[in-house]
This record gives structure tokens, sequence and C-alpha cells, in this order.
């Protein structure tokens, strides 16, 4: 019998068939439709206790049919059908379980169905708590109470196994109503649920194939899931969202909290109705990466003409570490490719970027617009506001004229004093800090029968960090703001990397080379560094968990920061719980870090040391902020050292939804600490952490001015929900909306801009306040010291020259396709060229005739081998046989390949092409080599001969004459052998004398090479080569041979030896 019947996309004429296709055995169903709404019974879209007809009835009503769901209007196209259960009012019951930070809520009341109501103040609740375990008595007292008796221990039973599964599946949600109970059994008659995606690693094969359909009121476009095809197969982070395909502003936007301010300035900016997408690009993406992503917004932007034609917003905020010239190359090779559409539909593009190599990224795309496309490409830089780039591309505010400053990079870091030791401290404490005793303490003594307390000052300019994984560039970038900020020693201990061996990793200190150590296991390290009390972990998703766990076993560690995105929820909490009960500070998971000017800094934050200079995150300031995005906290480093008197301490918490440690923690730390003189936050959309902060200045915990502005305001205006780039940034209530937090801020005594155009402003305002009441007291501010520049970042930039140490011209592997000689390995395939087409390509750069490519098959397939008697194979047998590996033994038999044995192709071929090239006749060319006494290479074979030909010759010479344009060395290489063999019967032209002269003639009449080319490759040994590579087959056979036929040690007899000693030694 069919409990479960589905159908999709159908229209009343395939509908009739369809159902006679399917065994709808049941008498009564149930029919609803399969598209992500929740309420369908309020909505009027459950059809209940109907016959099989009635179904059709009611389909056909609403199948493929447009209906509202709130904002969101869409088709209804995939139904499920299932049989009904007959069941009494009193039968049904509502259950819940979602997740929060400190465990999982199961929510149940004894009445459920339709008209359940409000669940939340109506049903009762169980929190288990992380890794705790639910009991059949704590559901059986603390959710039952109103429970049927006689229903009771059904329930009990169903609803422990139901939350196992939901914690073994790794479910965030899972809502059933109604759930029906009678006296055959449990019967679940609806279903909502949500799955934690990036569990796939660990749930693959709980789960199957599992599809993430759009939500009700949006399309899903191929698009969509190329980006995602493209997000899964790289390391960077791509997304992209169509809103509206038919709409005239299209956004490109690295970041996944600045791709979310975009949304927002263009939705505030009366934007909402024309905005087609939302997406990012971040974590570095290749250029290649970059130009599929480009080439598919552009793509979908050209297929319609607007009236007003479009404008593309390539924005973002100043990147950590993404080369920004690196990812607009990608950028600028898509316009390129798609610049008659862009003219066309009369695009303009806007640019707003900072980074490393920001300013050469910049350069390059004015020049395409302005000299190269025609596009007209406004560019802009840090000195312009992220968003200001919205206003000018909708209208609202002139696009700006002044000339972009002319910096580059190299501006900031050539080191032009001569000293050698570590300069003095351009700044001894923050503009207004007041010294205390706690700023350089460490976390505070343990309270008898309590957990460990946190601290409050989390780095000081003498913190040590040891970190995790082999993050060369980010170690080095804190050394080197370790060293712009006068501080005595290196941030870093100590790296452990549990993929290699204990060793010693060279970085750079200032002008001077020092060496860390790295090790295998965190014990040696913990037990070699006892001063170390944070660790930065760059280990991956999968591996995260389990090196933070073990991290945390060692007490010296105070502070740690998890890079990683992608980490399970549920272990995310696990992770949460065992640091409170340790008293660690968790700053993560998916984070840059943070940054305390003047002191330390957590891997890339802060970006390069250009934007560390501009930013003057060498010294402290007075203002602190904690943001939940790594690229829009560089952002604040900007604005904040723009308005104020710069930063005094600055954490990104991460994107996901359970950040290690909240708002609140740093706020308070902030409020506690004296150097600390106003506080940034910005919030986003999802959670409830900001209301902690309205609760702290309402109840006067927080006294210090909060600037406070929650992104992702734009949410409401959407008619569908959009995922947007940060795990955590979706409102599962009206009180997780950005509107509804900002709103309750300012309620409460924060300062709240009206939009973030404005959070600089707001910032400045509040700052000058306080200067003006004398809180803070602006210091003079003094140069920092420099730092030479790194080699290989100085080459990025085009600022040197130096000689490769190597050349090479048949291959290139650094781009996204591996290249032969210029042609990319897919279309290697593609033309289905071959091993012959291949080697023509990596060893003589050309892409030979087809003629060609086979015949250099056909001569290593009849190289190939000659049997375990000749000199390579018994070699390489011997060593088989002696216990070497298979490397060892093949190159024990290639050792043998000479002029006696394999290697008379380059000297056939140059004996035979220098006697015809002089116009010696055969005749005269024997004759000559037997009064030289020297023998002619390619002539003569140990078993063969006139009368007992070699067929492998044969099948050569058959093909050659059939295929060759011209074989006048091989003619003259006969008629040789006509006069050799006439002497004596085995002195034919062997297999090696066939393939030097054949390769001559192939190499001379090919269309492919000059007369020099063709020499040039037999001189230099290119023929000599085909029997290498096609004997190396054989060898490698008879290795393998005698290791399946467990052959053991070799040992030659002695009656295979003849012992001829001298006489005398014999006496």
């Amino acid at each position: 019998m069919l409990n479960l019947f589905y159908i999709t996309g159908l229209c009343e004429s395939t509908m009739t068939h369809h159902f006679l296709q399917a065994d709808v055995c049941s008498d009564r169903l149930v029919v609803k439709p399969d598209q992500l709404i929740k309420r369908r019974g309020k909505l009027g879209l459950v059809g209940v206790n109907l016959d099989l007809e009635g179904v059709k009835e009611w389909l056909q009503t609403r199948l493929m049919k447009e209906t509202t769901v709130g904002k969101a209007k869409g088709i209804l196209k995939n139904f499920l059908i299932e049989p009904f259960v007959a069941h009494k009012q009193e039968e049904e019951f509502y259950v819940c379980i979602y997740a929060t930070r400190e465990g999982d809520y199961m929510l149940f009341h004894h009445e459920g169905g339709v008209d359940v109501g409000d669940v939340d103040s109506k049903a009762l609740k169980l929190l288990v708590g992380v890794d705790e375990k639910i009991s059949a008595d704590t559901v059986k007292s603390q959710l039952l109470t109103h429970a049927p008796a006689d229903k009771k221990e059904m329930l009990i039973s169903f609803l422990v196994g139901l939350f196992n599964m939901y914690e073994d599946l790794y479910f965030t949600y899972l809502e059933i109503n109604p759930l029906v109970v009678t006296k055959d059994g449990v019967y679940v008659l609806d279903m909502a649920a949500k799955i934690d995606a990036t569990a796939d690693y660990l749930c693959k094969a709980k789960w199957g194939d599992v599809e993430f359909p759009p939500p009700f009121g949006r399309e899903a476009y191929p698009e969509e899931a190329y980006i995602a095809d493209l997000d899964a197969k790289s390391g960077a982070s791509l997304k992209l969202t169509l809103l509206n395909p038919r709409g005239r502003i299209w956004t490109m936007v690295a970041g996944g909290g600045a791709s979310v301010v975009y949304s927002d300035t263009i939705c505030d900016l009366g934007g909402v109705n024309e905005l087609a997408n939302y997406g990012e690009y971040s974590g570095a993406p290749s250029e290649q990466q970059t130009y599929d992503y480009a080439k598919t917004i552009l793509s979908l932007m050209t297929r319609e003409k607007h009236p007003n034609g479009k404008v593309l917003i390539i924005g973002g905020s100043i990147a950590n570490f993404t080369n920004v010239a690196a990812t607009f190359k990608g950028i600028v090779r898509a316009i390129k490719d798609y610049q008659d559409p862009l003219k066309e539909h009369e695009v303009t593009i806007f640019v707003r970027r900072g980074g490393p190599n920001y300013q050469e990224g910049l350069r390059v795309m004015g020049e395409v617009g302005e000299f190269t496309t025609g596009i007209p490409i406004h560019v802009f830089g840090t000195e312009t506001h992220m968003t200001a780039i919205v206003g000018m591309a909708l209208g609202h505010r002139p696009i700006a004229t002044q000339p972009r400053v002319a910096a580059h990079t190299a501006n900031f870091l050539l080191n032009t004093s001569g000293g050698t030791t570590t300069p003095a401290s351009s700044r001894s404490a923050s503009f207004s800090e007041v010294k205390t005793g706690a700023e350089n303490s460490s976390a505070q003594k343990t309270r008898a029968g309590l957990p460990p307390a946190k601290s409050t000052t989390l780095f000081s300019n003498h913190t040590k960090a040891i970190v995790w994984g082999m993050q060369t560039r980010a170690v080095q970038g804190m050394l080197d703001f370790d060293y712009v900020c006068s501080r005595q020693e290196p941030s870093v201990a100590a790296m452990v990397y549990p993929f290699t061996g204990d060793h010693k990793q060279k970085f750079y200190w200032g002008h001077k080379e020092i060496l860390l150590p790295v090790y295998k296991n965190m014990a040696d390290a913990m037990k070699k560094h006892p001063e170390v009390d944070v660790l930065i972990s760059f280990a991956s998703l999968r591996s995260a968990y389990d090196s933070t766990i073990e991290t945390m076993q060692y007490p010296q560690i105070r502070t740690m920061a998890i890079i990683a995105e992608g980490i399970p929820e549920a272990l995310t909490r696990k992770i949460i719980k065992m640091a409170e009960e340790k008293g660690v500070t968790i700053i993560g998971p998916a984070t840059v870090g943070g940054i305390k000017p003047g002191c330390f800094k957590i891997g890339n934050t802060g970006g390069m040391l250009d934007n560390i200079l501009a930013s003057k995150l060498y010294r402290p300031g007075s203002v602190a902020y904690v943001s939940r995005s790594g690229g829009m906290s560089n952002e604040l480093n900007n604005i904040i050292s723009r308005t104020t008197d710069g930063v005094y301490e600055g954490v990104a918490i991460g994107g996901d939804r359970y950040p290690g440690s909240v708002f609140m923690d740093h706020v308070l730390r902030y409020q506690d600490t004296p150097g600390v003189k106003m506080i940034v936050v910005l919030g986003e959309i999802g959670g409830n952490e900001e209301y902690k902060i309205c609760k702290g200045i309402k109840e006067g915990r927080i006294t210090k001015p909060v600037v406070c502005w929650c992104i992702g305001t734009c949410a409401t205006l959407f008619s569908s929900e959009v995922q947007f780039g940060h795990a955590g940034a979706c409102a599962n209530q009206a009180s997780e909306t950005a509107l509804a937090k900002n709103k309750a801020l300012e309620e409460a005594g924060a300062f709240v801009p009206k939009s973030f155009d404005e959070l600089g402003d707001v910032i400045k305002s509040v700052y000058d306040n306080l200067v003006a009441k004398g809180v803070i007291m602006p210091a003079k501010e003094v140069p920092p010291p420099t730092v030479p520049m790194d080699y290989s970042w100085a080459r990025e930039l085009g600022l040197i020259r130096k000689p490769a140490s190597f050349m090479t011209s048949i291959c290139d592997e650094r781009g996204q396709e591996l290249i032969y000689a210029g042609m990319p390995i897919t279309e290697v395939f593609k033309s289905e060229i071959g091993l012959g087409g291949t080697l023509g390509l990596l060893w003589f750069q050309r892409r030979l005739p087809r003629y060609a490519c086979q015949f250099i098959e056909m001569c290593l397939m009849v190289t190939a081998d000659h049997g375990p008697a000749v000199s390579g194979a018994h070699n390489t047998i011997v060593c088989a046989r002696a216990g070497k590996d298979l490397i060892s033994s093949l190159t024990s038999g290639l050792l043998t390949i000479g002029d006696r044995f394999g290697g008379a192709l380059d000297a056939a071929a140059k004996q035979f092409s220098k006697a015809f090239d002089s116009g010696m006749l055969p005749m005269e060319f024997v004759n000559k080599m037997k009064k030289d006494g020297k023998l002619i290479m390619g002539i003569g074979h140990r078993v063969k001969s006139i009368n007992n030909p070699d067929m492998r010759v044969q099948i050569l010479k058959d093909f050659v004459k059939q295929h060759f344009p011209a074989a006048q060395l091989l003619d003259y290489a006969l008629e040789v052998e006509k006069i050799t063999t006439s002497k004596k019967p085995n002195l034919i032209l062997n297999v090696d004398g066939f393939i030097g002269v054949a390769f001559v003639d192939l190499l001379r009449n090919c269309g492919g090479f000059t007369r020099d080319e063709a020499d040039e490759f037999v001189e230099i040994g290119a023929l000599n080569g085909i029997f290498v590579l096609g004997r190396s087959m054989g060898f490698i056979g008879h290795y393998l041979d005698q290791k399946r036929l467990k052959q053991g040690l070799y040992r030659h007899p002695w009656d295979d030896i003849s012992y001829v000693l001298p006489e005398h030694m014999t006496m």
C-alpha cells in the first residue's frame, strides 16, 4: 500500500495520467502543497478526507496556480498526497524541538492541530542542555502533565526517540503539528524541519542526497545552482540569490557582512523593487573563480533591457587578506568578454574596494572602462565611504570627480631607517588611557567552587600565542604588526602542524630572519612554551572541533580564536560549554579574529601593513568595537581612524549562529577597561544578543557611550526569506529583525544612526562630544617605525624584478586549469589527441597531425618490451628480487640504456641524416663506415634477419609508407639495409634504426617544424626519449610480475660463470 504519493509540476492534461500510474490504495486521502509553506491548514491549503476524485478536483483549482503566502507570491507546483488517518480532536498533540545556545528546547502541548494558537505561551517546555541526555522520567514529569493517562507511555517512547533522532541527524528545528496518537499507533500528520547543512560531512550517509529548495515565492535558477557548485568546490565563499532577474540594480559584493550592508543601503534609498540579486564572494577566491562568478552575474543582467539602463555595484569592505588586484583580474576578464552586451544594455559600473594591492586593482578596473571597453566605470578606494557608491549609482548623490589618492601599497612599507634594532615605541599608551595594574594581568584567579573567571584584558604587549596550522602568511603578518608596534618580542611563540615532524620555520622580524618552532603535537608545544595563553586555530572545519577540545585541556590557554567557517552548530555549542566551564574566551568560529592596536593581532585581522598604518592600528586610540563580520571589522577600523583618535581594541566574534563569545561579553570588557572611552557595536539580523546590551544600558551596567547599528534592515522588505552570507544572519521571529533591534537600542539610550551610511557621522559626533567634555584628550601623533617589504609582495606589486631560476615553455599549472604548451587540459581531452598528441605538446611544443600522434603511440607500443633477457629488463628483475621499490628497480633498468642497448635511435638518426644530407650514396656510406671501423647504428639484430623479419619493423614500415607525406631518409636507410644484408642476413634495419630515421622524416615533413628545428630535436636526444618512455612500461611490468610471483633474491648460478683467475693465484 502506498503511504505517500508526490506530485510535482503537473498540469490538468497530465494529472489524470499521473494518477493512473500511481497505486493509490487508500480510500480516503489528504493533499497539501510541499513548498516550504508553514501553517497550510490556516491558509486553506490542505485537502482532508477526500477520495481520489476529490483530490483531483481539489488540485485542479490549485495546481500551477499563483497564490500569496504572507508577502510572497508563487506558483503551487509540488504536492503531497497521503492516506487520511481517522482520529478524534483530543488525539491531536503538538511537539516542537529547536536549538538554542544553551541547549535544545522541546515544547509539548496536549492540544494540537490547526487552531493550536500561541504555542510559545501555552506549551510546556523542557530544556535539554548541551551534552545532556533526555530521559523518560523528565519527559513525563515536565511535558506530559496534561496528556491523557492512557497515551503517556506511547508519547514518552515517541518523544525520547524523536529527540535522539533529532540529535543524531543534526536537526536544528523540528515541529510536528498535529501529532496524532490513537490506539493503533503514532502518526506524524504534518511536519516542518531544518537540518544543519554544515553537518553534511558527518551525516551524508544518513541523510542521503538532500536538496535545499528555495523558499516559497522564489524560483530556483540554474545559475544559483552553478554558483553553489562552484562554492562547494572552492575554499572561498561564493553565494548568489536571484531576487528579481528583471531588476536594474545588480551587485557583486566581496564579504558576507558587506553584502548585507550594500543590500540595506539599496533598500534604504528606495531600490528594493529594482534589486536584482543578493550575493557575495569572499575568502580569497582565485582569478578563475572570480571570473566564473562575474560572468554569471553579467550574463544574467544582460538578458533583458531596462528603459533606464542598469547599474552594477562592485563593492566591498577593506579586505583582510584577499589580493584585490588578483580577484579584480577575473572581473575585468568577464567585463571584456561581455563588453558589447553591457554597452547595449546601458550598464554603468560603480566600484569601491580596499585591502591588499587594492590600488592596482582599482587602476586596472578604471582603465578597462576608460581605455579598453568604453563602459562607464566609476572607481573609488578607501577614501570613499563604503556605501557612498550606492547613492551615486541610484542618483541620490553626485558622482565624485576628485582624483583618487595616488597611494601605493609600497609607500607605507619601504624601510627608510638605517637602524637594525627594534624601534622605540611611537606612543606608549592610548590617548587617554589610565594605567592600571589590571592592564597587563592575566586571567583572574579562580574562585573556589566556581568556574575560572574570564579576563577583562585578553591581550597585552606581552601576549604570546601558538598558531595551529601552517599559516605562514598570517604569522608573518602578526610579526610585522608586532614590529611596527615596537613590541620587544614576537607574539607568536610556536606553531602546531600535525602533518609534519618537528622542525623550524623561517620568518622575518623587521629585517632580520628568525626561526619559530613547529611542533607535530599540541602537548610538546604547550610543555615547551608555558608563557603562551592564546591559541589561534586555522584548523579546517573538519578538524577544528577536535583540535579545540584538545587545546582546552591545557589550563594555560585563556583565549582561543577559531577561524574556520562551517563547523556544525551542535559541535560549536559543545565547544562553548567547555569554554565556559574552563573560563576560556572563544573568538569565532567563522571569524578573522581581532586586534588590539599596539599590542596584538590575530592572524590576518586588520589586513596588510598598508592598512595597519593607514588606520593607525599600530597604537591604541580610545574607541573599542565589536562586530560579527571580519571584513566589516576592517571597515570599522577605517571609519574609526578617520573620525576619532583610533581603535583601542576590536573583535569580530564571527558570523555563525552561535559565536563562542557574544557582543555583551566584549562590551562589558570594554566597559571595565579604563582606556576605552566609547564603544561601537555592529550587530546584524538574527539572534537576540543586542537586547542584552539594551538591558545593560538601562540597568546602568554600561555607562560609556555606545554607538550601535544592526545590519540586515532590508530583510523585512523582501517578499521571501533570503539567507545572507553569515549563517547566523536569519531572523526566526520579529524581535530578531534588524529593524526591531535598532529601535530597541535607540530606546535604551544607545546612539543609533539612521543607516550605515551615517554610522561614521554618529561616531564622530559622539567622539567630538567626549573631547569637548575632556573625557578624551588627543595626543600628538608620532610616526610609526617602518618595516621592510617582503620580496614576494614587492614582486606582486611590480616594484622589483629578478631573473628566474628556471624557465619553462611546455606547461603552466598556475591558473585554474593546467595548460600543456598553450593548450588547456580540457581541450586536450576534447580534441582526443591521445598520448601521442600529448607527447607532441610536451616534447615538441606542437600540435602534431593525427598520423604523427598515431605513429608516436605505435613506437611506444613496439618498444614497450622485448622479453626478460635484455640487459634493462634483467637489471630491473634482479633489483626487484632484491626487495627494492618500483622507482629503484625501474631506474636500474633505465641506466643500462645506451649505444649498445636501446639507445641507438639518436645515433642512427644522426648517422643516416648526415650521410643523406651530404649526398653520399648508400654504398659510399657503408664503405666509409667500414673504413673508419665504426658500426652503423640501427643496423643488425641478434635474432632477426632478412629471412626472419622483425614484425615490429614491418608494422611501422607499412604505416609510414601509407601515411607519411614523404619518407626520404627511410628509403635511404632501406637501401643501406639491402647492402648490409647481402653480406650478412642479420644486418637488417632494426627497430631502433627504423624509428630513428622515420622520426627524422616525420619532423622534417609534417609541416610543423623548420629544418633547423627538426635537426635540433635530433641533436638534443629527443628520439631516445621514445625508447626510454616505451621501455619503461615493460620494465614496470617486469617489476610487478616479479612481485606478484613472489620471487626471492636472485643469485647467479656458478655453472654460468667462467672463473678465469691468473695461474699464479691458483697455485
